[in-house]
């Protein structure tokens, strides 16, 4: 069994000198953000590179979309191993690779380094996030251990959203952009990297780390009917975020012709920045009701979306990626929140590798179908069976819902799923 023992003179560091706890939390917390910020950052630089290198619109959305593969590669092998060898030499070793893919973007000479470098960017962040999230509330105060999760959420899509905008930016008033951006990631990943070197260690050392590098992916029984309602409308809500990310910075310039960093930034910064809020705000919501206000929100964000493209009007897809916001952050909060308790806590690995899986297919691969479909049909239609094809998962998530509802509710209780179930209902 591990043991989570703090970095105290009984803990993992004794006789180790390190961080006090509240620095250790801010420190961790930075470095988290950091790779985030990295990833966000490139949702606007990629219009840049399309501009440079002259590649056809196929390749931004496979530069965009491959960050997700190298994720999903990361997160299943990797993910659990801090459980085993501790944090720091986990988290060090992400943030070093992480340090790489920022140089490879800095001296980056054709999209090919580009598309590499996301990989490596994605293979960084999908090693590190498990347990960046686990050291961030084992480093928070024991009467504020709630205050973890929480800049976990905020460091990951507050550092999506935040990384476009100032991206965006950078490109609208400076010629160097590219230099600015990841000079200064490069120097947050490594201060970030000291500060998570020098904090306390919180769980000791245990077997099994190479056993742990086997993927496994299991939803029990007790799981899978949720898991099968909510499956379709977390693939939408990342498929979304793949439409804010690979595609609708460069909308600006091909369909609203618009020349203008700020607003490249922007197209990646709304939708996550709504989230991150709405994820919050929801906290405390019913996740049963949270998620149909995920669907309706997903639906409808689509349509803003597509409606925006339709009659030319930058505002209403802006307006359409923020509703398509409220819905990723009730959603994937409430999904979350449906599935995990029905589980046990030695399952739960394998519940969130699923889950896993199902957002970061819906992030890469539409987008990449998408990236090659522009070409043949146009950006705009290409965005119109990119829209329905949301909508229909959405739809066949609130009718899974709806029919989950009926199930709970019977007088019986035949067909209900679990005690759980029945309380979210």
């Amino acid at each position: 069994m591990l043991d989570t023992t703090r970095g105290t003179a009984a803990g993992p560091d004794q006789g180790r000198r390190s961080l006090p706890t509240g620095l250790a939390l801010a420190g961790t917390a930075l470095a988290f953000t950091s790779m985030y910020l990295a990833a966000g950052a490139l949702t606007p630089l990629l219009v840049v590179y399309q501009a440079q290198w002259d590649f056809a619109p196929a390749l931004l959305t496979v530069a965009f979309a491959v960050y997700a593969a190298g994720f999903l590669a990361a997160a299943l092998v990797l993910g659990p191993l801090s459980d085993h060898l501790g944090r720091r030499p986990v988290l060090i070793g992400a943030l070093v690779v992480q340090l790489a893919s920022d140089i490879m973007f800095l001296v980056a000479p054709d999209v090919g380094w580009v598309i590499a470098g996301r990989v490596v960017q994605g293979i960084a962040s999908g090693a590190a996030t498990a347990a960046f999230t686990a050291a961030l509330v084992e480093h928070a105060p024991a009467h504020r251990k709630g205050l973890g999760p929480v800049l976990g959420s905020v460091g990951l899509t507050g550092g999506l959203a935040l990384g476009s905008l100032l991206a965006g930016l950078a490109i609208q008033l400076t010629p160097a952009a590219n230099t600015i951006v990841f000079v200064t990631l490069s120097a947050l990943t490594v201060v970030g990297g000291v500060a998570v070197a020098v904090s306390p260690e919180t769980i000791r050392r245990g077997a099994g780390a190479l056993r742990s590098m086997i993927p496994q992916v299991t939803i029990p029984a007790s799981a899978r009917a949720e898991f099968l309602a909510a499956a379709p409308v977390v693939a939408a809500v990342w498929m979304l975020a793949g439409l804010s990310g690979g595609l609708a910075p460069s909308m600006v310039h091909t369909v609203f012709h618009l020349d203008s960093g700020l607003l490249d930034g922007l197209a990646g910064f709304i939708a996550p920045a709504v989230s991150v809020v709405i994820g919050l705000s929801f906290a405390r919501v019913r996740p049963r009701t949270a998620i149909a206000v995920g669907i309706y929100a997903t639906i409808l964000g689509s349509v803003g979306i597509i409606g925006g493209a339709v009659v030319g009007s930058l505002g209403a897809m802006f307006a359409g990626q923020a509703v398509a916001g409220v819905g990723f952050g009730a959603a994937f909060t409430a999904a979350l929140g449906l599935i995990i308790p029905l589980v046990a806590a030695h399952q739960r690995a394998g519940v969130v590798a699923g889950i896993y899986v199902v957002s970061y297919l819906g992030l890469g691969l539409p987008v990449v179908l998408a990236g090659q479909l522009t070409g043949p049909l146009g950006v705009v239609p290409t965005v119109g069976w990119y829209s329905a094809v949301v909508v229909v998962l959405a739809l066949l998530s609130l009718g899974a819902q709806q029919r989950l509802r009926r199930r709970a509710r019977r007088p019986d209780g035949e067909g209900a799923t679990s005690n759980s179930e029945l309380a979210h209902a």
